[in-house]
């Protein structure tokens, strides 16, 4: 269990920094409003993901773990690019 608890951390840690760092870039840039729409797509990734992580008819586990770390960083990493683009 401690595995799904530290995916949890993760997905948590990553995704809020990501909101942090949205939230530097479009202040400093001042564009809070297509700062304001990455951070948006970060919750619902946030959200997407936990559910993933709670879903409990899965009948390889740590197959469908790996495959919410992989795209978790997916995610995170498009998330940054576009915070890079304002």
């Amino acid at each position: 269990m401690s595995s799904i608890k530290n995916l949890k951390k993760d997905i948590n840690y990553v995704l809020g920094d990501v909101i942090e760092y949205a939230i530097d870039v479009a202040a400093l840039k001042n564009q809070q409003k297509e700062g304001n729409v990455i951070i948006d797509e970060a919750i619902e990734t946030f959200d997407a993901l936990i559910a993933n992580v709670n879903t409990k008819k899965v009948e390889n586990k740590k197959a469908h773990f790996k495959a919410i770390n992989a795209d978790l960083e997916a995610k995170a990493k498009g998330l940054v690019e576009k915070i890079n683009s304002l």
